[in-house]
């Protein structure tokens, strides 16, 4: 494994632990539709005002501290995704998610690495992606790699300074407040969910907006992120969510376009109030991801440090 496939892996690495992470906690992608799981009970569009509905929805989802997730994520060509597991968010994103790469270029740099599944944990200043034995072997011996969040912002520019706040301030329930916020809110309906009787919501959010409403970003910070966003081709996206009895998030769709093609995510929540358990892996078996480009003496690391150079 050379340099270049170090890189290219890591960042793919990267990008995959905190797509699975922010969309499974707030806004990114979905894999469509309602899902073969749920069966509608009532179908077309109730003209009934949903604000009251939702924002108990808000409250008792940002409560709940923690649930299980599950997840299928797409995001144009660049990679199919389906992440489980549990996570928390009573002070930033915690917990563990096991991910399998099922299309994409980034399940060809898995593959390429000896795997493509892998298991991250979620800490408060990094996120650390569990590497097969074939990366072991030729990545230095070590098995676990860590990206800390600092380092996030720096390689993405105002996306990664976006999304390091995402991980570290993101529940569950902003979906929620995305529909509040959006002024473009509907309730569609009741609909079976995996067994639970739930009230279907969707509305239409600008991507833009949705950044300076949900983050603590700087005005420079937003207008970089803006100026990404709109060279990306991304401009609004849709929002469905489905409430239980109990005021909890069971299921969320949202799904957009990109001058790549189309995004979109699918999340499941149960089991609100799991334990969640995400310990840092011992050291001797960890290596940092910024650390690792320096050993294979990547040209231009020092660029990736500060945003450049990620394209590779």
């Amino acid at each position: 494994m050379n340099s270049r496939t170090v890189r290219r892996v890591g960042l793919s690495i990267a990008v995959g632990t905190v797509l699975a992470s922010v969309a499974a906690c707030t806004s990114t992608g979905s894999s469509g539709g309602s899902g073969k799981d749920d069966k509608t009970v009532g179908k077309g569009t109730t003209r009934v005002s949903p604000i009251a509905a939702l924002r108990s929805a808000e409250q008792s989802t940002d409560q709940a501290d923690s649930a299980k997730v599950e997840s299928s994520t797409v995001l144009g060509s660049l990679m199919s995704m389906d992440a489980k597991g549990n996570l928390g968010w009573s002070d930033g994103i915690s917990g563990t998610l096991t991910m399998n790469y099922t299309g994409g270029s980034m399940a060809d740099a898995m593959r390429a690495a000896g795997s493509t599944s892998m298991e991250a944990r979620y800490l408060p200043d990094a996120y650390y992606a569990k590497m097969g034995e074939k990366f072991a072997a030729q990545a230095g011996g070590k098995h676990w790699i860590k990206y800390a969040y600092d380092d996030l912002a720096k390689l993405g520019g105002s996306s990664g300074a976006y999304l390091k706040d995402q991980m570290q301030n993101s529940t569950p329930n902003q979906s929620v407040k995305l529909l509040l916020a959006s002024g473009d809110v509907k309730k569609v309906g009741t609909e079976s969910v995996r067994g639970q009787q739930t009230t279907h919501y969707s509305g239409t959010v600008n991507v833009a907006d949705l950044a300076t409403k949900n983050s603590n970003l700087t005005a420079s910070q937003l207008a970089g992120l803006k100026k990404q966003l709109t060279s990306a081709g991304v401009s609004t996206e849709r929002v469905d969510i489905w409430i239980n009895a109990k005021d909890l998030l069971v299921k969320k769709v949202e799904k957009g376009e990109m001058s790549s093609g189309e995004y979109s995510q699918t999340a499941y929540y149960s089991d609100y109030g799991v334990k969640v358990d995400a310990t840092v892996p011992p050291a001797s078996d960890t290596e940092d991801f910024m650390t690792l480009l320096k050993k294979q003496g990547v040209p231009g690391s020092a660029d990736t440090a500060t945003g450049s150079g990620t394209s590779s």
